[in-house]
């Protein structure tokens, strides 16, 4: 018989007909197993092949890249003794100094008293010279040394402590020196302030050297390591790259973004880098098998535990700090000798139908001969799932056409995706009332709360919401070169939003919609057909929807929810449009005008009118 890969609950004995309900061309089904078919598998004729679109690939093993992309900002002295400050040799900030230069003029009685002990501690050591007691000489050359510590803990020199020995003539007043070069970024004091022990006078960074922060969702750290090289870029430099590596990824978890902190160590020898300023990194990383790393530049080498650009090609101590180096495979890189048995099981992303935790694939048995499998899928990376269980390599996997294999099997009883227990077909793929038909709709996006947001946040969200127009006009229009142009112009936009703009609850929920808008964008823009590509445009919307719910969008914009419960058989997809008229996205021309309006949500513009 012959059945809609839409509405398989239309079962026609004539080849040439049309579905009742879409108006879409039928496919066969058959099954010439002899009743020897497994329970999750289906036969189908060459032709039914065709038509259904079937293609497969291997699974294999090989190493697999994730791009991992975060968003962060790039990120950057005390009083010695209490004293009044008579003097300060830098007053304002942004001032260059070097490591010795004058910082401030400082009158400090305890300063005075402490000479006067060193002083006196040196008479004592000579007096006893020549002195049989030599309890009594070692207590004062004790004593000699802890005066000397004291006034060094206070900033002074030695150069200035062998003076004041010299002298024999105590100083009220002291000149406190820069311990370090660097740039002047805070002057926490006045000219005749008294100041106590630890209280801050400057500020001074070493800007030639920064470090990047930035956060890592929860779902990344897999593909994290450290000494791990980070490219990034910054508003303030449009298309140039600055890079760097992992020095650090923090223990603890932010409960409230569910993100990880990761410290880069960034080379600014030229200063062009300044603290605060916002970037866009990315990480791309080599996936290997049980949670390892690939990347040449590191395998076989020797890395400073405390310093990642320290990397040597053998054993030795670090040029930085000392510490003796470790092997890059203790840090989570694979061995440069590493062959395929570091390679992970990988399938394409486009392979597994995923529904709550569990996935299934349609494995090729032989040509025509399809079974449905579940399997254990590992983390994502790029185009590929991580297989953990239930494939082997050399296996041919379903990646196109698999939607209309596993309607076609739910048409038999048999267990699928949606039906896991088979015995019919599954709930979702009755039909449902439809411009007409009788029955109850399916359910339709979930309504949120308005949260209070930035009028700026407001229109860099209007921004991403262009391109996201732009990407389901394409899809409507069956044009996949101009839904591609918008899914990259998405991606582009996304990257653009600057999330330190909202706070508390507003931030947390931008957190969350904001990864599955970047890669279901990116699965959008890299889809290799229009079917791929509307997979991922349900995603994008589903997180638009909510987005422009929760946040609003600036200007007059208007965002119509329109609805088709006949999307991916019958379970329904939704999407937004700037235009009244019914543009279909996941049918195109097939039911160009197929859903329903159900909310219009607008701009703050057009709410004030």
């Amino acid at each position: 018989f012959y059945t809609c890969s839409m509405h398989p609950q239309i079962k026609l004995p004539d080849p040439k007909a049309k579905c009742p309900l879409c108006g879409m061309a039928l496919i066969p089904v058959t099954n010439k197993s002899g009743g020897n078919d497994g329970p999750r598998d289906l036969t189908l004729s060459p032709g039914a092949q065709k038509l259904a679109g079937i293609r497969t690939s291997v699974v294999e093993r090989k190493f697999v890249d994730a791009a991992i992309r975060m968003v962060g900002k790039v990120e950057y002295i005390t009083a010695w003794v209490p004293g009044r400050l008579d003097r300060l040799y830098v007053d304002y900030t942004g001032v260059p100094v070097s490591e010795g230069d004058h910082m401030v003029h400082l009158y400090s009685p305890e300063l005075l008293e402490a000479q006067q002990e060193l002083i006196q501690a040196l008479k004592t050591v000579e007096g006893l010279k020549n002195s049989e007691m030599t309890f009594s000489r070692k207590r004062a050359e004790a004593t000699v040394a802890s005066s000397r510590e004291k006034l060094r803990l206070w900033g002074l020199s030695a150069e200035q402590i062998t003076k004041i020995e010299a002298s024999e003539k105590p100083e009220d007043h002291i000149t406190i020196n820069a311990k370090m070069s660097g740039i002047v970024v805070h002057k926490n004091a006045e000219k005749g302030m008294y100041v106590q022990t630890g209280a801050k006078i400057y500020t001074i960074a070493d800007l030639s050297k920064v470090w990047v922060k930035l956060d890592a969702y929860e779902s990344d750290l897999a593909w994290l390591h450290y000494g791990q090289a980070v490219e990034f870029e910054t508003e303030a430099y449009p298309g140039e790259t600055f890079s760097g590596r992992i020095s650090f990824l923090d223990p603890t978890l932010d409960s409230r973004t569910r993100t990880v902190k990761v410290r880069v160590n960034v080379d600014n020898s030229d200063g062009r880098l300044k603290p605060e300023m916002f970037v866009r990194a990315i990480v791309r990383s080599r996936v290997a098998s049980g949670g390892k790393v690939m990347d040449p530049a590191l395998a076989g080498k020797w890395i400073s535990p405390m310093h990642p650009e320290i990397v040597k090609d053998e054993p030795g101590d670090c040029d930085i700090c000392g510490m003796a180096l470790v092997k890059a495979e203790k840090l989570g890189y694979v061995r440069a000798d590493a062959g395929k048995e570091e390679a992970p099981l990988v399938i394409p992303a486009s392979a597994p139908l995923l529904t709550g935790k569990r996935a299934v694939v349609y494995v090729e048995k032989s040509p025509g001969q399809y079974e449905g499998r579940v399997v254990e899928l590992g983390p994502r990376a790029g185009d590929h799932y991580l297989v953990k269980d239930g494939l082997k390599e050399g296996e041919k996997v379903v990646t196109q056409g698999n939607f209309k294999i596993d309607s076609a099997v739910q048409i038999l009883a048999k267990p699928s995706m949606m039906n896991p227990e088979g015995g019919g077909p599954a709930p979702g793929h009755h039909h449902h009332g439809h411009e007409g038909h009788a029955g109850p709709a399916p359910a339709e996006p979930m309504k949120l709360t308005r949260l209070q947001t930035p009028e700026d946040f407001q229109a860099q969200l209007a921004g991403v919401y262009a391109e996201y127009v732009k990407l389901g006009k394409g899809l409507s229009s069956d044009a996949p070169e101009a839904a591609g142009s918008g899914a990259r112009g998405l991606v582009d936009a996304l990257a653009k939003v600057d999330m330190t703009l909202l706070k508390g609850e507003a931030h947390e929920a931008w957190m969350k919609r904001l990864k599955p808008l970047e890669q279901a964008g990116q699965a959008a823009a890299e889809a290799g057909d229009m079917e791929a590509a509307r997979k991922a445009f349900e995603t994008v919307s589903n997180e638009m929807i909510a987005a422009v719910q929760q946040f609003g969008i600036a200007g007059d914009a208007q965002a119509n929810v329109f609805h088709c419960p006949m999307a991916f058989g019958n379970k329904g997809g939704s999407w937004l449009q700037s235009n009244d008229e019914l543009e279909n996205p996941y049918f195109g021309a097939k039911m160009y005008r197929c859903g329903k309006l159900v909310e219009v949500l607008k701009g703050r513009g057009a709410e004030a009118q």
